[in-house]
């Protein structure tokens, strides 16, 4: 049996590493939740939004349920419903496009630059209709899109933009941070994202006080007081022992973030040449939410790694105009061509701000031999 067979399997995320490093921390704020027995909405809540506001540099920040919801809520924020358009990306995970659906609205997919995974914004004029009520693009594996280029189509025609940020917090665009750049920011506190705690979780983010109380009333049922409710709303309420892990994981995220850089430029560095390596856009920074490369060979390539005790993910296998769900909108295969090619190609390798050089340097020679 060959020294590769035999050799550790190696974690795709690693959040032992992370916990133990902070669990004394973590168990110490879930200890002061069940003194005061507030677990809904409760004063590490108010902490924590304070606390990411002031990270991300917005007025208001929101915690919800999860990123899902923090989505939906932005769009019903915003008055989106039966007959609306919705701009979006058809590479993602289904969410975004989701709660469009869920909304009746329709969403309209437009394609992507290969560089980047993220919506190209020389498509985005050409799909605006007198229908368009929001543009929503996503800043994909973890670095933020074009949001310049975006913002200024939608202010030329008046249209709102949500940046699904769910994998990029933390990373900037020209010295902002992801979630700020736009009407409405939104992200996902997932286990496995950028900072994410051990359990469902999201943010909107918003400078727009008017759209931020409209938020706060959507996630409680569109309760403005008790019993009162001036809107349609959902249970998107966050809980209070989600917040008291975050806190402590909120206080080393910077560092998380810098790990994260220097591991995703080394893995760029080991493999040019050997795969097709992400590219950062110009003034974005990357938190590498995936490292995801690009090969022609992927089940191969998979089965091969597996062997050597490296494991692989693939983010995303079918685009969402092909998917099932979405075939009432009729495109077909070859509508989004560069969408298409990417799902065909695109890998995801191990990537936690703990992965050590001499992990990496075994997921390195696994790729080259496979």
């Amino acid at each position: 049996m060959s020294t590769a067979q035999t050799a550790k399997k190696i974690d795709f995320i690693d959040l032992v590493a992370q916990q133990s490093r902070i669990r004394k921390q973590i168990d110490e704020r879930i200890r002061r939740v069940l003194d005061h027995g507030q677990y809904i909405l409760g004063p590490e809540v108010t902490e924590l939004e304070s606390k990411l506001a002031q990270f991300v540099g917005v007025k208001e920040a929101l915690s919800m349920a999860s990123g899902t919801d923090a989505l939906l809520i932005a769009l019903m924020a915003l008055g989106v419903g039966p007959g609306d358009e919705v701009i979006t990306t058809p590479f993602t995970f289904i969410s975004t496009a989701e709660v469009i659906a869920l909304l009746q609205a329709k969403p309209v997919f437009v394609d992507i630059d290969e560089k980047t995974f993220n919506i190209n914004p020389v498509l985005i004029e050409k799909a605006v209709t007198k229908k368009t009520k929001a543009i929503i693009p996503v800043s994909l594996y973890g670095q933020c899109a074009n949001m310049e280029a975006i913002n200024e189509i939608a202010k030329k025609h008046n249209i709102p933009v949500i940046e699904d940020g769910c994998q990029s917090f933390g990373s900037t665009r020209h010295g902002k941070q992801s979630c700020s750049l736009s009407t409405i920011g939104c992200t996902s506190f997932f286990p496995s994202k950028p900072l994410g705690g051990y359990g469902d979780g999201g943010a909107c983010f918003t400078n727009d006080p008017a759209l931020a109380q409209k938020m706060k009333w959507i996630r409680v049922h569109g309760q403005d007081k008790r019993y009162h409710h001036p809107l349609i709303g959902v249970n998107g309420r966050f809980d209070t022992l989600q917040a008291a892990i975050l806190l402590p994981k909120l206080e080393i995220f910077p560092e998380e973030v810098t790990l994260r850089a220097k591991i995703g430029e080394r893995y760029t560095q080991l493999l040019k040449g050997v795969v097709g390596t992400p590219a950062t856009d110009a003034g974005n920074t990357h938190v590498y939410a995936q490292y995801t490369v690009r090969v022609k060979n992927r089940a191969s390539f998979q089965e091969s790694l597996n062997k050597a005790g490296v494991p692989t993910a693939v983010h995303y296998p079918i685009p969402l105009h092909l998917q099932p769900a979405f075939s009432y909108l009729n495109y077909k295969e070859g509508s989004l061509p560069v969408s298409e090619l990417c799902a065909r190609e695109v890998v995801s390798l191990p990537m936690h701000p703990y992965l050590s050089s001499a992990d990496q340097d075994r997921i390195v020679e696994a790729v080259k031999l496979a």
